[in-house]
């Protein structure tokens, strides 16, 4: 059970107060490329993403924004630092939200034009606190980028921005290092009710990035802290969301139809290529929208098993192989015709 935290609305999205968990991503295209950005965020949103995040470096960017927006159905949130213009300039071209970093905006003037612009549309400011990016006199406090630094930070800025009469904001609080953005989510949950948006910055390639963000995120979720959260991996956007969906489903939090794959991690028994063969299911699947759950099991004698709780499973060796529903074998085939045999089970389920 989520804690409980309010609720607010990216464009027509809920987030927190109990509402689904989304997943969220980041283009990397130019944002001046109108085409290639508008693709690429068409492409998160068959993939299962939520909400998207884009770069507003400069006026240009920002001016394209709007273009960008009528090519999508998802919510945009404009990412923007350092220039304060840039986000009323965000805002004005119809972002769903802003994210900022307080700190690196500027003055507190300039920062209360922004909140300002955002209350007159009523959108939602994340304040988003980064570990490389903390205030001089709290990294000079706690002499590095620690659990509670990342928390005091934050909660400065939420104490300035709630002094301009402004309480539509979720929160989020990076680090690169896992165990320092659990204990700064856990601090935090204690302390406000804003949602909160999780994740591990920078948490690297492939690889190290999606067990650094299964392990973090995932953490926290178990723990009811989250409303939104994001991979951040540097590798394809699309990436990010098949993780995130994965975190989610793994977790029993994934509220969308869809597949979920269970295979064996095959031993000496298995008597097929099961690699091959675990890809080219998961490949015709993943634009499957049912709830079901399918088993990829490498030995017939031991995989409808194994692999009962499954909706529909297959299992083969020694160049035949068998189709299951529910653990009970209900067709034999050739090795060659599994996959086919499987999808046309699929189709009837």
């Amino acid at each position: 059970m989520g804690k409980n935290t309010r609720k607010i609305f990216i464009g027509n999205t809920p987030v927190g107060g109990g509402s689904p968990i989304t997943i969220q991503s980041m283009t990397n295209t130019k944002t001046t490329d109108v085409k290639a950005t508008v693709r690429q965020i068409l492409e998160l949103e068959k993939e299962g993403c939520d909400i998207v995040r884009v770069a507003v470096p400069d006026e240009r960017a920002a001016s394209c924004l709007k273009d960008i927006i009528k090519g999508i159905s998802i919510p945009l949130v404009a990412d923007i630092h350092f220039d304060y213009r840039l986000a009323i300039a965000a805002v004005d071209a119809g972002a769903d939200a802003l994210r900022i970093n307080p700190g690196n905006i500027g003055s507190t003037e300039r920062l209360a034009r922004v909140v300002r612009a955002a209350a007159a549309r009523g959108i939602p400011i994340r304040v988003g606190i980064n570990g490389g990016s903390l205030e001089k006199d709290i990294l000079e406090k706690f002499k590095a980028p620690c659990a509670e630094a990342l928390v005091e930070s934050a909660l400065r800025n939420v104490r300035l921005i709630e002094g301009m009469n402004y309480y539509n904001m979720k929160l989020s609080l990076k680090a690169s290092d896992v165990l320092t953005t659990i204990e700064a989510y856990r601090l935090i949950s204690q302390k406000v009710d804003y949602p909160l948006h999780v994740g591990v910055t920078e948490a690297g390639t492939f690889l190290s990035g999606t067990v650094k963000s299964s392990i973090g995120i995932g953490s926290l979720l178990m723990e009811g802290i989250g409303d939104t959260i994001r991979v951040s991996l540097t590798d394809r956007p699309v990436r990010e969301v098949e993780v995130g969906r994965e975190i989610l489903k793994s977790l029993g939090l994934y509220q969308k139809a869809s597949v979920d794959i269970i295979s064996c991690p095959t031993c000496g028994r298995c008597g097929i290529n099961l690699v091959e063969l675990a890809d080219r299911v998961a490949d015709r699947v993943k634009d499957v929208k049912k709830p079901l759950k399918i088993a990829i099991m490498g030995c017939a004698v031991n995989g409808p098993g194994e692999a009962r709780e499954a909706d529909i499973g297959i299992a083969g060796g020694s160049g035949k192989g068998i189709v299951f529903k529910k653990g009970k074998i209900i067709r034999t085939v050739r090795e060659q015709d599994l996959l086919e045999a499987l999808m046309e089970e699929i189709d009837k389920y």
